[in-house]
């Protein structure tokens, strides 16, 4: 009975480390705008809200690898991070997209799930 729960509470730990890595990316991405926004650090409010952000964003980065291999966290949080801040200047900030860039992030989305799936992790 004993090794039961520990198995639940080791997968709640798993999932809890996802939470956190999930969260990483969120903060990474308001950050990643929020420096569109500092243009170059001499607007003072996102300078420090981008800073801020950055901060929160890899402390929690820090505790999802805790759990989460090294390799698969970093592919998945820089992974998504690619593709989430194409679309946001795409679609926010009017920068256009061309094929290559839409073939480039299906690349870089399977690689991310691939890398999950049978990664190093599993």
């Amino acid at each position: 009975m004993a090794a039961g729960m520990r198995m639940v509470s080791n997968r709640k730990v798993f999932e809890m480390a996802y939470v956190m890595l999930g969260g990483a990316i969120v903060l990474e991405l308001m950050a990643t705008t929020m420096l569109k926004y500092a243009e170059g650090f001499t607007k003072p409010l996102p300078t420090v809200g981008c800073l801020a952000l950055y901060f929160f964003c890899f402390f929690l980065l820090s505790k999802a690898i805790e759990e989460i291999h090294l390799g698969v966290a970093y592919a998945t949080w820089s992974g998504v991070g690619i593709v989430v801040t194409a679309l946001i200047s795409a679609f926010w900030f009017h920068q256009g997209m061309n094929l290559p860039t839409v073939i480039g992030i299906v690349l870089v989305l399977t690689g991310c799930v691939l890398m999950n799936l049978f990664g190093a992790a599993h």
